[in-house]
């Protein structure tokens, strides 16, 4: 399969030919996971279930239990919603005061190349 698919840009923008910015490739994929973590279900009118839910855990106290409520409900949003782009090979969520850091490692079903996203909760 050609790596020639593109899709919108995240976040979405208007590039300087007064075109709609698009992303393919690694670029697309890891775009497509951050859609999935800050979407809240709910958001989208047309796909209300799309999205992960991490921001209801906003105001829970910063441990090892929301670490761990963090990878499950991580873990279930990209396996429901991405399960056609990747195979989610491991979540990890690290807190430290009040920074959570949330590392996915995934393996692209294209060619099976294995990536890595890091994302940074103050």
């Amino acid at each position: 399969m050609a790596d020639d698919l593109s899709t919108f840009g995240f976040p979405f923008a208007v590039n300087k030919a007064g075109g709609i910015s698009a992303s393919g490739g690694d670029e697309a994929i890891r775009g497509k996971i951050i859609q999935v973590l800050f979407t809240a279900p709910g958001e989208r009118v047309n796909m209300p279930e799309f999205g992960c839910g991490i921001f209801n855990l906003v105001f829970e106290a910063n441990n090892t239990i929301l670490a761990a409520a963090m990878e499950f409900t991580i873990g279930q949003a990209l396996a429901r919603w991405l399960d056609e782009d990747i195979i989610v090979d491991g979540i990890e969520v690290e807190s430290r005061e009040e920074t959570i850091t949330v590392e996915i490692s995934y393996t692209k079903r294209q060619d099976l190349s294995r990536e890595t996203v890091r994302i940074h909760f103050r």
